[in-house]
């Protein structure tokens, strides 16, 4: 197995969506750093370090030890083939998993009312972040991606809207953060409790990874600049 050595001295004034497309396993290491490179993946590596009070040389450092074969195959895929990719790993996924977190949450939230720990909320957070995300979803199911199956034409204007759609939507992922103390249980914490928590965590992996695959590998193909 071979070490990918990065001897390019620029490499921090390069944007964390750009390495994370294509570097080979830095998107796992952005994630082990918390670093946001899907909704905010056109900010450079040296200011998304600074920004979280981390030593950017360490985190080069960390990227310089990972290994050729953890490439995936997604960002070799045709556009059609991405976009039919993304409905069926994550559309079709957060129609049926979010209205069961709602559920969730609810009952957690009326069980354990008297818990300070208690994510108090969560459920018309959830409920407002179906609303939003089924919306952009929509127009992405029914107008962006059959006009990135059938033509090779720039779409600056509709995909302009979905990074802003992006935007919004990472920071109800935050509030989501912000609400669970990033997903962490109290001791104690009941099943269901356990289930919203493990669902929820989910969901932000899943829902960011699909804002990175959309914005740093799909939609530059059909962009001007």
């Amino acid at each position: 197995m071979m070490t990918v050595q990065i001897t390019n001295p620029s490499l921090q004034d390069q944007t964390v969506g750009v390495i994370a497309t294509s570097l080979p396993g830095a998107a796992a290491i952005f994630r082990k750093f918390k670093i946001d490179f899907c909704c905010h993946g056109d900010v450079t590596l040296d200011r998304a370090a600074k920004d979280l009070g981390l030593d950017a040389d360490f985190v080069e450092q960390a990227l310089s030890e990972l290994k050729t074969d953890d490439l995936p195959g997604l960002t070799k895929l045709s556009s059609g083939d991405l976009t039919e990719y993304i409905q069926s790993r994550f559309h079709d996924i957060h129609r049926r998993e979010i209205p069961e977190l709602i559920l969730l949450a609810r009952k957690v939230e009326a069980v354990h009312r008297e818990n300070p720990k208690v994510p108090a909320g969560t459920a018309v957070l959830l409920k407002e972040l179906e609303r939003e995300l089924e919306g952009h979803m929509k127009k992405e199911d029914l107008i962006l991606f059959p006009a990135m199956r059938w033509s090779d034409t720039t779409l600056d204007a509709p995909i302009s809207q979905m990074r802003k759609d992006h935007a919004d939507l990472g920071v109800y992922l935050q509030r989501l953060a912000d609400l669970t103390d990033n997903f962490t249980l109290p001791e104690g914490a009941c099943r269901s409790w356990q289930a919203l928590y493990i669902g929820l965590s989910k969901l932000n992996e899943d829902l960011r990874e699909e804002i990175h695959l959309e914005n740093n590998v799909l939609f530059p193909r059909f962009e001007t600049v």
